[in-house]
């Protein structure tokens, strides 16, 4: 099934390890086949890996990215998530964490790093991390 990409003016992704900017105007990619595809919102940077849950999103990017090396990135993966799992106990959070090491076992690294982003909006949720008018506690509902 083909991957529809709408981009913004400008806006940047890595497609299948290339950096890829799009120009001034809006566009639209059809991915016809299967192809490792990142927009710039969720790409990581190393020097922004500094929270638990981000050292676990960085090493399912970097699967992700780099899927013929996947295997150098798997123990840091394993590693982070364990103690992470190790201090959590929320149930539904806790649940995610099983997913996301399924789906990494299994090759599916996009749908890991879905569940890493919820770990993350988990723990910044937690931190306090949140920009103003975002947070669930602020009565919407």
């Amino acid at each position: 099934m083909p991957l529809k990409l709408s981009l913004k003016p400008g806006e940047k992704f890595v497609l299948n390890g290339a950096v890829v900017q799009n120009g001034d105007r809006r566009g639209v990619l059809v991915l016809q086949n299967k192809a490792s595809v990142l927009r710039e919102k969720d790409i990581m940077q190393a020097d922004e890996v500094n929270t638990p849950a981000r050292r676990i999103y960085f090493p399912v990017m970097m699967m992700y990215l780099d899927e013929p090396g996947a295997g150098r990135y798997y123990d840091e993966f394993v590693r982070r998530l364990s103690e992470f799992m190790g201090v959590i106990s929320n149930p539904e959070i806790l649940a995610d964490c099983v997913a996301a090491s399924k789906h990494c076992m299994d090759r599916e690294y996009y749908k890991a790093l879905m569940l890493c982003r919820k770990l993350i909006e988990y723990e910044d949720e937690r931190l306090g991390n949140v920009p103003a008018g975002l947070s669930k506690s602020d009565g919407a509902g």
